[in-house]
């Protein structure tokens, strides 16, 4: 029996061994049914990386949810839920790690299901190979050029097309040569820079890890000797260093350091950096961890920073190589994968959060869909839940990047719903608009004070939502006559008359409405600023767009009226006729029939026109006016 000693030098070595192998990200993609699952069990099984007490669980299972009668199933070291294995389906990302002599693995599983594209997309955003098995009887299906142009998109630059069930179709070389020439087909103009095609039997274990003895026809590696084997290469290591700062580590007035994981390329003490955005410079002088500090720094290793030099650095910014900087802008051409069951609204805002930092941003056009069944560029006016599309971006303001195709990390990011704070979005940068970028608000010399001083009056913009025929365009009528009887400065914006001219080429879905309150919001902004009290008559049914126009008003200026009345008084009026002809099928995406109004939550008007007259309303909001000093006011104010 060997001593403690010897015992605790073997550990010591073995653990040593496994730091120098290097990290193989594995993903595996496909049709449903395809055997991803069985085949990652299989790599697991023989490669001997199952624990008793997994093997044990495994055989239990396999006897209760189990396909195989009383063999071992394989699929389901993988598929974890408990709905996986009721279905026998994947549903979630699983990931799973081993190890060889060679090389060390992340596989992730990802669904083969085109309603969890999503979960497919999450998985392929850090894998370095693609694993995409085709069922040997079916060949190519569209879940496999789904996947294919999800992973080229992705960035992911290997492929191994795993030809499975082989065992089902003799073995058969003209079936596999057929599926390896159509797939290179498919695939040529995807960016791929290799791909390699193995026939296997996930299920018996033919080429998976050991040479198969029924396809002898075949002369080329397993496919676990083409996983150690395969040299990947990174754009990022051939672009300057990056490091996306994610904290200010001030533990005491004599440390100042800057914390984040290395994006790209390598840093050693004693290297000239600049800051971006601010673009001041500055020399490395130490690189911290918690193991003590480092002679250097490469891409995926978490330090802090210290620096020579006392400048201005926070978390959102880029410390870089001044040899080759990061881009920076606030306007991005991008492809956009949608991940919510709520479609995507051009012109709405979202929040853009990259690896450091989050902005505002929205969608100001959508170019087109993508087809991934052919590639084709398909025209759209929105994107539905696993749809992917290329769409121009303005955000908020600019951020470093750098494009998707030269670096993962610092070309993507995801959008998230301002009121739900759903992820519904994933992207890719593709590049900068330069000539938008370079766009900036001009300074007039008149301010909006002196403006609205001239007129006696504070700016405002009163806006009026509710259903139609609530009564809004009679209350801002009224309202503003008021005004101009008191000799203030007005101007009413009323959804039937803008739809006549500044908004006459838009409809009336909601992605429409989304761009009519957006464009309106922004003509409002403008009066405002010119020192005039603009009243905006629209229905506006979507809380989010009223506050993306409050967001662009100053603090205090946006008047939000909500013009409460029941849809049963609303249409009972129908002095339009419109309810009518909606019931009867005769208009679409009509508020309140067909389409959601999503009434405020916290307007600061609220006025009932089943229980008040008009009139009386109208006093009710310019008594608010006179109270909060809007007719009041001097540039001093």
């Amino acid at each position: 029996m060997p001593d403690s000693s010897t015992s605790q030098t073997n550990v010591e070595t073995l653990m040593q061994s496994g730091t120098k192998k290097d990290l193989l990200r594995v993903l595996t993609c496909g049709s449903v049914d395809d055997g991803k699952s069985t085949l990652i069990g299989r790599l697991l099984f023989d490669s001997q990386q199952i624990y008793a007490d997994q093997m044990t669980s495994l055989q239990t299972d396999s006897k209760k949810f189990g396909t195989q009668g009383p063999d071992i199933d394989l699929a389901l070291l993988v598929d974890g839920l408990a709905a996986e294995r009721e279905q026998g389906i994947t549903i979630d990302v699983a990931y799973r790690f081993f190890s060889t002599k060679a090389r060390k693995f992340i596989i992730a599983d990802t669904p083969g299901h085109e309603q969890y594209t999503r979960n497919m997309a999450t998985g392929a955003s850090t894998a370095d190979l693609a694993i995409l098995l085709v069922d040997a009887r079916l060949g190519l299906q569209v879940q496999t050029r789904r996947h294919s142009y999800i992973a080229s998109l992705l960035g992911i630059r290997h492929v191994l097309v795993a030809v499975n069930k082989m065992d089902l179709v003799e073995f058969s070389q003209r079936n596999f040569n057929s599926i390896e020439e159509q797939y290179r087909d498919f695939a040529k103009d995807l960016g791929f820079e290799d791909i390699t095609c193995i026939p296997v039997s996930a299920l018996l274990g033919d080429n998976v890890t050991m040479a198969s003895q029924h396809m002898t026809w075949y002369r080329g590696p397993t496919l676990l000797q083409h996983l150690e084997a395969v040299e990947i290469t990174n754009p990022s290591d051939e672009t300057g260093f990056r490091l996306p700062v994610q904290w200010v580590n001030r533990p005491n007035s004599g440390f100042r350091g800057f914390c984040g994981t290395v994006a790209a390329g390598q840093i050693v003490p004693g290297d000239e950096i600049m800051v971006l955005p601010s673009g001041q410079r500055s020399t490395v002088k130490q690189i911290v961890t918690m193991d003590g500090d480092l002679p250097i720094a490469r891409r995926h290793q978490s330090v802090t920073l210290t620096l020579d030099d006392e400048i201005a650095i926070s978390r959102g910014d880029f410390i870089c190589s001044t040899d080759h900087l990061a881009g920076q802008s606030d306007q991005f051409q991008a492809h956009l994968i949608w991940m919510s069951e709520k479609e995507l609204f051009p012109g709405r805002s979202y929040l853009l959060k990259t690896c450091n930092s989050t902005v505002a941003a929205s969608i100001t056009s959508l170019k087109y869909q993508v087809d991934v069944n052919d590639l084709s560029h398909q025209a759209a006016k929105t994107l539905h839940l696993n749809e992917i599309g290329v769409c121009n971006l303005s955000l908020g303001q600019a951020i470093a990047f750098d494009p998707y195709r030269d670096n993962r990390t610092t070309g993507s990011f995801i959008l998230i719903d301002r009121l739900s704070n759903e992820t519904v979005g994933a992207g890719m940068i593709d590049f900068s608009l330069r000539r938008a970028s370079n766009v900036v608000w001009q300074d007039i010399e008149i301010s909006r004070n002196k403006r609205a001083a001239q007129k006696q009056q504070k700016p405002a913009v009163l806006w009026f939502t509710g259903l139609s025929g609530s009564g809004k365009s009679t209350i801002a009528n009224l309202v503003e006559k008021k005004l101009y009887d008191m000799g203030r400065h007005t101007y009413i914006l009323d959804g039937d008359n803008v739809r006549h001219g500044l908004n006459n080429d838009l409809g009336f879905t909601d992605a429409d409405r989304v761009e009519n309150i957006r464009r309106v919001g922004e003509t409002a902004k403008l009066m405002a600023d010119a020192g005039l009290m603009v009243l905006v008559s629209f229905i506006s049914p979507f809380r989010e767009e009223r506050q993306m126009a409050r967001r662009l008003m100053a603090k205090g200026e946006f008047i939000e009226i909500f013009v409460k009345t029941p849809l049963e008084v609303a249409e009972a009026r129908d002095v339009k006729g419109l309810y009518a002809r909606a019931r009867a099928g005769e208009i679409k995406n009509f508020t309140g029939i067909d389409s959601e109004y999503q009434a405020p939550t916290h307007a600061e008007i609220e006025v009932d026109t089943v229980s008040s007259p008009a009139e009386q309303a109208a006093s009710q909001i310019v008594d608010y006016l006179k109270k909060e000093g809007f007719l009041d006011f001097d540039e001093t104010s």
